[in-house]
């Protein structure tokens, strides 16, 4: 315990949010790892943003967006559950976030029932459009395009709207269309334009610019919304009317699914009425695992994230972390060297389990896990070019993305991330419903081999086909304790950054008994095997990690880059503590605010 004490105290430089808290864990205050363990000091004098932690004890909601988290504690207060609330919540962050989720979107939902104990995964992502073929994004000379990024092109078949469905269907409480109120009120009253969004359409300003109702949605007299101007979008109020209305169906039939299909295909994209009409939400058995006497629920595929966290909390199983203290070269260089080789097989291995087979037992396989940790050198980096992905046995078995952590009296958890992928999705307003869709098509492998918008090698089971669904990162993670309790949901933003965000978050709880606002709060890292270029062999890691550790990973061999990251996770989550309290945490790296009742 000594040896970690001192490199708490003064291993590493921290950000004022954690400064005091590292001091009280440093006193021995997490000498055993916690069963949802409860806070060594209040969090009011440990945070200097006390907006981005709440207590609660009826239900809480923590989201990146704050008119998200009140809409969900606003219908949990009106008699909501957990399944309502994230509902409510989804709604109206997809009004007030467009740069980086909508209805024009995806996602996944990981939940927990109370009342039996059962959890349950939903698959809303996008599928590709019946017209969508392999080589559909590629030039003359085979290279990729970026209409897989910019247009209607780019856009796969909505599927949030019937996710949020499905997740309230049998489990909610409140009628659907009270759920909706929050988002149709932020719709036509406006709301106040955030930096993050601010900054997203600039950046995307050539692209908006080339359709019309994309110009005058996002930039009025010719320029993006700034900080704090006032943002009002009326044909989406009207769509999320008829939605109250006539219910999820009317937006994959009937008028509005006809006007966005028409306004689509008018501008060169492939959805149509038909593909429309056909998109179904899949129900997935999730993963589990059991780690330090907790159990780990994640999504399984075509999410790679709930298998590549599973893979690599096996690994770290065989460690004592504890010995080895938080932050210290050891620990990190552990942990960039597990996730390198787990991006490796994601690289080879992944894709929609409902058209090519995925190794799902065998990633996820202790076996597999050994593999690993024996071939991790604890002395030194091994260079990307020598990982290679995995060989299973024959016949096996976004940063710009947005996720919702809920939970309530009753025991019940929801976990839901959504996207419309890149900032701003495809850039493409479809018509007069107001729908910004996404550009999901570019999660598929448009040149198997080639890197994605996220630096990601991408490999021919996540090839382009109809119907099929792109391979994703998110990972919604429950946690439960050895009576069957939830006692952490979690989930992040932050395309490839997503997996490793959750899994530092998880073992930051877990191993060295931190709350969840300090596990959100101290600096992560990430390693993804390869990347973009100039240094595609890298770990990128949190400004605040300490000088010193980082001369260390460098003198084992690892070129380590601080500068220039837009983040490293947004994690989103709650922890429910001993007493029963519930400690909603938005990341001091996002602009969320959970809520509470």
């Amino acid at each position: 315990m000594a040896e970690r004490t001192v490199w708490w105290r003064t291993g590493w430089r921290v950000a004022p949010v954690a400064a005091l808290a590292l001091a009280v864990l440093a006193s021995g205050s997490c000498t055993a790892p916690p069963r949802a363990a409860t806070s060594p000091r209040p969090i009011a004098e440990r945070s200097t943003d006390a907006t981005r932690v709440v207590r609660a004890r009826r239900g809480a909601v923590a989201a990146a967006a704050p008119e998200a988290s009140r809409a969900g504690a606003e219908v949990l207060a009106a008699g909501g559950n957990a399944f309502d609330a994230v509902v409510a919540a989804v709604f109206a962050m997809s009004v007030t976030r467009p740069d980086e989720t909508g209805i024009g979107g995806g996602g996944f939902v990981l939940w927990h029932h109370a009342a039996d104990g059962t959890q349950g995964a939903l698959d809303g992502r996008e599928v590709a459009p019946s017209a969508a073929h392999r080589d559909m994004y590629l030039d003359a000379a085979g290279q990729p395009t970026a209409e897989s990024l910019d247009g209607p092109r780019a856009a796969g078949v909505p599927g949030l709207v019937a996710l949020l469905a499905r997740v309230h269907q049998g489990r909610g409480r409140l009628p659907w269309a009270r759920l909706l109120q929050p988002a149709i009120r932020l719709a036509e009253e406006g709301f106040v334009v955030g930096p993050t969004l601010a900054k997203e359409l600039e950046g995307r300003r050539e692209v908006l610019a080339r359709y019309p109702e994309s110009a005058a949605l996002f930039l009025p007299g010719g320029r993006p919304w700034q900080v704090g101007e006032w943002l009002r979008q009326p044909n989406l109020a009207a769509t999320l009317r008829a939605l109250a209305e006539g219910g999820p169906e009317a937006f994959y039939t009937g008028p509005i699914a006809e006007e966005l299909s028409r306004a689509c295909r008018a501008a060169g994209g492939l959805i149509t009425p038909e593909d429309l009409a056909g998109y179904r939400v899949v129900e997935r058995e999730p993963l589990r695992a059991e780690y330090r006497g907790s159990r780990v629920i994640s999504f399984p595929p075509p999410s790679s994230g709930g298998a590549l966290l599973i893979q690599m909390l096996n690994v770290m199983s065989g460690w004592d972390l504890q010995a080895w203290g938080w932050g210290s070269p050891r620990h990190l260089h552990a942990l960039a060297e597990t996730m390198r080789r787990a991006y490796a097989d994601r690289s080879e291995h992944m894709g929609d389990p409902d058209h090519v087979p995925v190794p799902v037992e065998w990633l996820t396989s202790r076996e597999r896990a050994e593999a690993i940790r024996s071939s991790i050198d604890l002395a030194r980096a091994t260079p990307s070019d020598r990982v290679k992905p995995g060989a299973p046995p024959a016949a096996p078995e976004s940063p710009h993305t947005a996720h919702i952590s809920v939970m309530d009296v009753e025991g019940n958890a929801v976990g839901l991330t959504h996207t419309i992928n890149t900032g701003v999705g495809s850039g493409f307003v479809a018509g007069a419903t107001g729908v910004l869709l996404n550009n999901q098509m570019d999660d598929f492998a448009a040149a198997p081999g080639a890197q994605n918008a996220f630096g990601l090698v991408q490999g021919e089971k996540n090839s382009i086909a109809p119907h099929k669904r792109p391979l994703s990162s998110m990972t919604p993670t429950l946690v439960l304790d050895e009576g069957g309790r939830v006692y952490l949901v979690l989930g992040s933003p932050g395309g490839s950054h997503i997996i490793t965000a959750v899994l530092q978050v998880l073992s930051n709880v877990v191993d060295y008994g931190m709350d969840l606002d300090l596990a959100t709060s101290v600096p992560r890292i990430h390693h993804q095997w390869w990347m973009e270029p100039p240094e595609p062999d890298r770990i990128e890691a949190d400004p605040d990690l300490d000088p010193e550790a980082i001369r260390s990973l460098i003198g084992l061999g690892h070129v380590v880059r601080t500068e220039g990251l837009e983040v490293v996770g947004e994690v989103q989550g709650i922890q429910r503590l001993g007493d029963g309290e519930m400690l909603a945490v938005s990341d001091p790296r996002s602009e969320g605010q959970p809520a509470g009742y």
